[in-house]
């Protein structure tokens, strides 16, 4: 049988090289060899052209180089001839090395003293891992993740469409490896899936194993004939059809690793995606719905969507792990949790140049919202920013150590609230103009089961109410942000104050956790701009396969001294909304230690010394509303008033001269009885203390300084002016 058709174009140029004889006998021989010799072998065409032009090229200059030498001819000349025959050696050198299949495992270190044997791909993964991860140097802009925390026992795992590498983490004795598999994927650019590190409890502190796949073959499916294969078809098929979960929609795939991890954009032409219900969508791809991210765009028409084996945050981060990120940065935020993409998820406690910021919080049972707060209260305090906790569940909040103010029980978490509200008016008594930074330090109303303040059920709901409202309007302005925290998105917890909720989010973020079933939709009366169509109900409570690991029980007793692992429940996955953009799924940090032991023996972080701060124990107590929930109180001097006339009424001993005009209208001063609200002889003690002191007062300042109302002042004041007594600029009294 002659050769086929393929053979004789590929191996056609070796029965060619013995034509041209006229080249050299030499030559022709060589190239005539090579062709033989690659037909019998069966190389690729690329080495056999490499051996014909081997033959011609260096063959014909070698001879011709020694035959000008044994002829005395010039030396040069033959260097001349020589230098084509090296160079066409070596090219057949490199055509071969490249064609060569790559070895299986090739296990090589990266110590210095090898560095230089080290693979081409062994080499980039070492430099990159010096680079950003062990050192040993570090610049300004680039902070490494582990300093020291080289890469050891490095082996490669090579194929055409995959590439993996093992090694272990390696520290001095005494260190402990603090390296994630989040930070390793950013390094090589990867997905965190991609990305097993050993469990710590097996290993020594200082040595951790690792295997990272660069590069991961896709697995083929199996899937039967004629039925959808790609995420393409499957969307086609099922999602964007009228009755799937985003209809007239079609998907464009930026990033496949295998049918359950990859990542596209689904587009719907020139009109609006809308709502999505993540439950149908999991329906649709026949997913648990755990395994569904969304990631809505600038463009209304289109929405980023990630399928994934794994969660990415099944495993957490740890709160020990990021000290350094808990404190405010320049820029007024701090370190939440993380996101799915593995970014840090921040949340802004200031804003510099205007003030505080607000936070919603919304959160059921076993969500990770007390944790959350835990970790707020201990950024507050690391960031210099003062706490006044109002917890209507006593006992509650393993941080309360950290803030300067308790209000502890439903009672005194009132109190707490009104003594906030006293702070804002003070700021705005001693502020004239909004300025920032204040000397003063930040303050931060943390408000927890807000709910059990401002519902209708609740005794002191008008109250409550009326504070919260002026709080989140007035605030911020003043340095004070308010932090709300709630078990349902529901109206009802709010008091049914539209209010409360928008000025909680235009003034700052939100932070959306589990909830009980049918109360976690963010749609219809519960809308939130950012966050549509998300119902915080749908967020499991467990991880899928987590009800197996459940079912295999240890009977051994039980273990007093272990902890809860990210992996035990999805407690602290939720979605983060900051301003001006939309949710996004992120999971906070794992409370791997308690916050409160991070803050050290240091003491909390202190209000300053005003009349509010002063007066604080009787203001807790004051009501600042009427019966009716009306009229709330509107200045500081008011309040002040009014707070030592409950003190009087409650215990007059203890605060002799809490009533005021009683104490200066009394028989010690002449025996008879005192003029309705004292107004006759209010008028001679205004103006001998505008005498006495040659700078300008308002109002209230005359009020307080009387130890009087102001509604007692203002009208006596006016009857001095008709007299010509005093007079007024700007709001400003002095005697004529």
């Amino acid at each position: 049988m002659g050769p086929t058709r393929a053979q004789f174009i590929q191996y056609a140029p070796a029965a060619l090289a013995v034509v041209p004889l006229g080249a050299g006998p030499w030559s022709a021989l060589a190239a005539a060899a090579a062709g033989a010799g690659a037909w019998a072998v069966g190389v690729s065409a690329p080495v056999l052209r490499s051996l014909i032009a081997c033959g011609f090229t260096a063959t014909g200059c070698g001879i011709a180089a020694h035959e000008v030498l044994a002829s005395g001819g010039n030396s040069l000349m033959a260097l001349g001839l020589a230098v084509p025959a090296g160079a066409a050696a070596l090219a057949h050198h490199r055509n071969i090395t490249a064609h060569l299949p790559a070895p299986a495992l090739a296990p090589v270190t990266t110590g210095a003293s090898t560095e230089a044997g080290l693979t081409s791909q062994a080499q980039v993964i070492a430099a990159w891992w010096k680079e950003f991860i062990s050192g040993p140097t570090q610049t300004e802009d680039r902070k490494l993740i582990q300093p020291g925390a080289v890469l050891t026992q490095l082996a490669l795992d090579m194929g055409d469409d995959y590439l993996s590498f093992t090694g272990v983490i390696t520290l001095p004795q005494g260190q402990q490896v603090r390296v994630k598999a989040s930070d390793i994927a950013s390094v090589y650019g990867i997905p965190v899936s991609q990305v097993e590190l050993g469990d710590p409890k097996h290993y020594a502190p200082n040595a951790l194993p690792v295997t990272v796949h660069v590069k991961k073959a896709a697995a083929v499916p199996q899937i039967a004939a004629g039925a959808p294969t790609t995420p393409e078809e499957l969307w086609a098929a099922y999602v964007g059809v009228p009755e799937g979960a985003m209809p007239g929609t079609s998907l464009t795939v930026t990033r496949y690793d295998g049918p359950l991890d990859w990542e596209g954009i689904a587009t719907r032409d020139r009109r609006a995606i809308g709502t999505v219900n993540l439950q149908d969508l999991a329906g649709n791809l026949d997913l648990e719905t755990i395994q569904i991210a969304l990631a809505p765009g600038d463009k209304p028409s289109q929405m980023g969507i990630r399928v994934m084996r794994e969660h990415a945050l099944m495993h957490g981060t740890m709160l020990s792990s990021v000290l350094d990120e808990l404190s405010m940065d320049s820029r007024g935020y701090v370190r939440a949790g993380t996101y799915v993409d593995g970014r840090a998820a921040l949340l802004p406690l200031a804003q510099p140049g205007s003030g505080a910021r607000h936070l919603y919080l919304v959160g059921g049972s076993r969500s990770g919202k007390s944790g959350l707060l835990e970790q707020i209260l201990l950024s507050a305090h690391r960031s210099g920013i003062a706490v006044i906790l109002a917890s209507p569940q006593a006992g509650t909040i393993a941080g309360s150590s950290l803030a300067a103010y308790l209000g502890d029980g439903l009672d005194k978490a009132m109190g707490a609230l009104r003594l906030a509200f006293a702070m804002m008016l003070d700021r705005e008594a001693r502020y004239r103009s909004p300025a920032f930074p204040f000397t003063d330090p930040l303050v931060l109303v943390v408000i927890d089961e807000a709910h059990m303040l401002l519902s209708a059920s609740s005794p002191y709901h008008l109250e409550a109410k009326a504070i919260v409202e002026q709080l989140t309007r007035r605030s911020l302005k003043r340095g004070i942000g308010v932090v709300l925290a709630t078990q349902t998105p529901l109206a009802e917890d709010l008091g049914n104050s539209t209010v409360i909720r928008s000025q909680l989010l235009i003034g700052g973020g939100a932070v959306f956790l589990r909830c009980a079933r049918g109360q976690g939709s963010l749609v219809g009366a519960n809308a939130v701009e950012g966050a549509e169509g998300i119902d915080l109900s749908m967020i499991p409570s467990q991880w899928p396969g987590q009800y197996a690991k459940v079912a295999d029980r240890d009977m051994s007793g039980l273990a007093t001294e272990a902890a809860a692992a990210p992996e035990d429940g999805t407690f602290g996955l939720g979605y983060l909304l900051t301003p001006g953009s939309q949710a996004v799924q992120f999971r906070s940090l794992h409370l791997d230690v308690p916050p409160v032991s991070l803050a050290g023996a240091e003491r909390p972080i202190g209000i300053e010394d005003c009349d509010a701060w002063r007066e604080r124990d009787a203001i807790a107590q004051t009501p600042m509303v009427d019966k009716r929930g009306k009229n709330l109180i509107g200045s500081l001097a008011d309040l002040l008033a009014a707070a030592e006339g409950a003190a009087s009424s409650q215990d007059p001993a203890a605060y002799p001269n809490s009533a005021g005009l009683h104490a200066a209208t009394g028989p010690a001063r002449g025996g008879a009885p005192a003029a309705s609200d004292g107004q006759e002889l209010i008028k001679p003690r205004i103006l001998e203390l505008l005498q006495e002191h040659s700078i300008p007062m308002t109002a209230e300042t005359i009020a307080r300084k009387l130890e009087t109302s102001a509604k007692n002042v203002k009208p006596r004041l006016s009857e001095l002016k008709k007299r010509g007594e005093v007079t007024n600029e700007n709001g400003l009294w002095r005697a004529a």
